[in-house]
């Protein structure tokens, strides 16, 4: 078995994966309800709550301990001060119990998150969307992922997370914006960013700017402004996958990140699936965000190519995204 830690933000999170791709077991501790009163996720606060949630949930793993086979960790990337609470609880486990360590970019590992319990599927064209990223990757494996588009400012989930701020209701704003637009209706004609232009691309500053004007004149409703801007969020990304299809369809296709539980963005990806003929694939909605579970289905895959790294290699890579594993 690997034991997986995953602390890159404000989920703590450990599981433990046979090596026949089986999750034995999985815990994860959210910070969101201490976060939600700042509007967003303070560095130092989820650093402390990390080193009070983790041993805790390690605890409960005493008895698969002399079982492992390696300690696979999250280390980029992430906030550095949390992402070092898991990288070093890794590494004391590793001289402990005199296992190898794997280190697991947890981009990566949101795309393992479609095959936790599962053999993973290669060929596969993905959209992340999460509340650090918005990408459009290739990937045949995790040590083969390429990245051919991505979001020049914020990315789809902070879009949402800033708009829920701006509107006074909280954190994490996804899942508020998206309840809230089911009481509106999309009576804002919000501009779709990068409308007019043909590269492959993706922007939100421009929009979430616009709602803030629409904010300023106090004319509409919160659910009308939340509908809305969820509208125009949703038919930027669709539009430019209809132009990447028409150049590149994929045979395989997946949703994966936090964001990927937007259920208005997989009914519009499904319609997409139809009519292009791509299969579609997304996470159980359990998975979607930062967990360990999809970090150790990563680490069986390296545990069995050997991809390990040494205690002096194994360090926290906050700005890291793909340069290491094309």
């Amino acid at each position: 078995m690997i034991l997986s830690i995953e602390s890159s933000c404000d989920d703590s999170s450990i599981a433990i994966t046979s090596l026949t791709n089986q999750l034995i077991f999985h815990k994860k501790i959210s910070q969101e309800i201490a976060h939600s009163k700042y509007g967003g996720v303070v560095p130092e606060l989820a650093s402390r709550l990390h080193l009070q949630a983790l041993p805790k949930i390690l605890e409960e793993t005493i008895p698969y301990l002399e079982k492992l086979k390696a300690i696979a960790v999250t280390n980029a990337p992430g906030l550095s001060v949390t992402l070092n609470e898991g990288v070093m609880m890794a590494k004391a486990l590793s001289i402990s119990l005199n296992i190898p360590l794997i280190g697991v970019n947890h981009l990566i590992g949101h795309i393992y998150s479609l095959f936790i319990n599962k053999d993973e599927i290669k060929d596969m064209m993905v959209l992340l969307v999460s509340g650090g990223h918005t990408k459009i990757l290739i990937m045949n494996g995790y040590n083969n992922v390429k990245e051919i588009a991505s979001t020049i400012d914020d990315s789809f989930g902070e879009s949402f997370d800033k708009v829920a701020k701006m509107l006074g209701l909280g954190y994490p704003g996804g899942p508020i914006i998206e309840q809230l637009a089911k009481k509106g209706e999309a009576k804002i004609k919000f501009p779709i960013p990068l409308k007019q232009s043909n590269e492959i691309k993706f922007s939100y500053s421009g929009l979430k700017n616009a709602v803030r004007l629409a904010i300023l004149e106090g004319k509409y409703s919160k659910e009308d402004i939340a509908c809305s801007f969820q509208k125009a969020a949703i038919e930027h990304i669709i539009m430019k996958l209809k132009k990447l299809f028409k150049t590149t369809t994929p045979k395989n296709f997946a949703i994966v990140g936090g964001a990927s539980a937007n259920f208005i963005l997989r009914e519009e990806i499904k319609k997409l699936s139809q009519q292009y003929n791509f299969k579609l694939f997304y996470p159980d909605l359990s998975y979607c965000s930062d967990n360990a579970a999809m970090i150790g289905r990563v680490g069986v895959e390296m545990y069995k190519n050997g991809d390990f790294c040494s205690y002096k290699e194994l360090k926290a890579y906050p700005r890291v995204e793909f340069q290491s594993y094309q």
